[in-house]
């Protein structure tokens, strides 16, 4: 063979082999209207690694202090310290216990089997609790971003979500919080979920629906906040799976989109066992929030008054999304609701749906975030009123993956038209996880222990009863019985009938040595 023919030979050669790499690069692969997608092999590329790695690292440079706090005195008494089934490790009554009982107002035993494990492995020493928290939301963090980044093939914008859900404020309080496993435990299953979904969308067996029922299973036992996933499903069918299409038909579509109704049944039908799933583990839910009498009476906290909060409470979570400040362990619910911040919640709430669903052929993420933050938050937004708070920054930790997706895909394309400078916009991503980091990390100082997070949590909130009850009880711990005794009293001014302060104020007074005035509180 002659050079030249060699030559022009190797040339067609490493033109093919560039073609077939940049064909199988994520961020060259597309998937029709229609069409299932597949989670790409070249989607674990060099580029992800780096991008899983420096996930990794944000992580742990906001959340490694952790190591250090200590338990708080709210919820991780009864969830691990002093709880007595739980404190004796794993063991076969435990184990029967967890599947049966419904104390703290819940029936999530997988939660409970966690914190049983943590204490047969490291005692009641809370570091390691603590960490445990920490790596179940490092996992969240990997896979929402893997899972992003397969089913859409941006590198990116995938990398940006998973960025702001790791290290976001409002995440500090179901990672720090050791009570709060339930949160990142059943997260995981819940992406866990998606990934078995999306391995059913691209090759349909009964062997992979079954793994998605199990795992959907799995995690309602861990929380049933998951009750909506199915909803996120439907959600994701539209985009960007692409499994229903609505208007004209496109080329290479698999199905005509005048078929959309045929093709939005047979999805819906096809999450019937889900949504079978998630019912029955909301009537197990009402009925152990009912027996430990969580569940406010409608008498005390009319229909009218939790559709108002509801709204507002929408609102709010938008705002602290945009400036994560002044944030708490515990709102206090108000007396009353200004009719302004009602009103205003409802018009930008309407204006905002109305705006993403004229827009959403066009932009299908946007009704795919907007309505993943409405539907997953309806189980905690209050129309059930569950406890004495307003809302909780916890409530966000899965419902705002959908507002950081319409971010992460909406403002590329906003400034698309602008002819920013190529780095611009990654600059400004950086500047904004960075902000994130530095508040967050700020944030998880606060729960180092009791004392600090509840001296907090009354320096960013009003008339908050239960963070001066809670901060005289750990006041009494540390044997500062005065002090204790006027954040009870105190407590008691703003709510005269919570009986949990009359009886700490009692303890304090019967210590030392008052007993008629103790024997008044109890």
């Amino acid at each position: 063979m002659s050079r030249s023919r060699r030559r022009a030979r190797q040339t067609a050669i490493e033109t093919k082999s560039r073609s077939v790499r940049s064909a199988s690069s994520p961020s060259a692969q597309t998937h029709p209207p229609g069409s299932p997608p597949s989670i790409a092999r070249s989607a674990f590329s060099e580029r992800t690694l780096w991008v899983s790695l420096a996930l990794i690292a944000a992580n742990l440079i906001v959340y490694a202090q952790v190591w250090g706090h200590d338990f708080v005195n709210y919820d991780d008494p009864d969830y691990v310290t002093d709880n007595p089934i739980v404190s004796e490790g794993l063991t076969r009554h435990g184990v029967a216990w967890a599947f049966t009982t419904f104390h703290s107002s819940n029936w999530h035993p997988l939660t409970w089997l966690s914190h049983m494990l943590d204490v047969q492995l490291y005692g009641l020493n809370p570091g390691p609790h603590h960490l445990t928290n920490l790596l179940l939301h490092m996992a969240n963090t990997l896979l929402l971003f893997w899972l992003l980044h397969a089913m859409t093939g941006a590198l990116g914008r995938s990398a940006f979500v998973a960025g702001l859900f790791a290290v976001h404020p409002l995440h500090v309080e179901s990672v720090a919080w050791v009570a709060e496993r339930k949160d990142v435990l059943s997260t995981l299953l819940g992406l866990l979920t998606l990934c078995a979904y999306i391995s059913y969308v691209r090759q349909p067996r009964v062997r992979r629906y079954g793994l998605v029922l199990v795992l959907f299973a799995l995690g309602l036992m861990a929380k049933p906040m998951l009750v909506t996933l199915p909803l996120v499903l439907l959600l994701l069918d539209f985009w960007p799976l692409r499994r229903i299409a609505f208007g004209s038909n496109p080329p290479g579509a698999a199905e005509p989109r005048r078929d959309w109704q045929r093709q939005a049944f047979r999805l819906i039908l096809e999450k019937i066992p889900l949504l079978a799933l998630g019912a029955a583990s909301s009537i197990v839910t009402l009925a152990a929030q009912r027996r430990g009498g969580s569940v406010t009476d409608l008498a005390m906290l009319p229909l009218k008054f939790r559709a108002a909060s509801a709204l507002v409470s929408y609102a709010a979570y938008i705002g602290k999304m945009l400036w994560p400040a002044r944030l708490a362990v515990f709102y206090p619910y108000p007396r009353t609701l200004p009719a302004a911040w009602v009103v205003g919640a409802l018009l930008g709430l309407l204006g905002i749906s109305i705006a993403v669903m004229k827009a959403g052929l066009r932009h299908p993420y946007l009704p795919v975030g907007w309505l993943w933050y409405l539907g997953t938050l309806v189980p905690v937004i209050g129309l059930v009123q569950v406890g004495s708070q307003l809302r909780a920054d916890r409530y966000t930790y899965l419902p705002l993956i959908g507002l950081f997706i319409i971010v992460a895909w909406g403002i590329p394309e906003l400034v698309a038209r602008w002819a920013l400078p190529g780095m611009i916009l990654p600059a400004a991503a950086l500047l904004a996880i960075l902000a994130c980091m530095l508040t967050a990390w700020r944030q998880v100082e606060y729960w180092e222990n009791s004392s600090t997070l509840w001296d907090h949590a009354q320096n960013v909130t009003t008339g908050n009863y239960l963070a001066l009850n809670n901060a005289g009880v750990a006041l009494v711990k540390e044997g500062k019985m005065d002090e204790a005794i006027l954040e009870f009293s105190e407590a008691l001014r703003l709510e005269p009938g919570y009986a949990d302060v009359h009886n700490n104020l009692g303890k304090a007074l019967a210590s030392q040595g008052k007993l008629g005035e103790a024997i008044a509180e109890y």
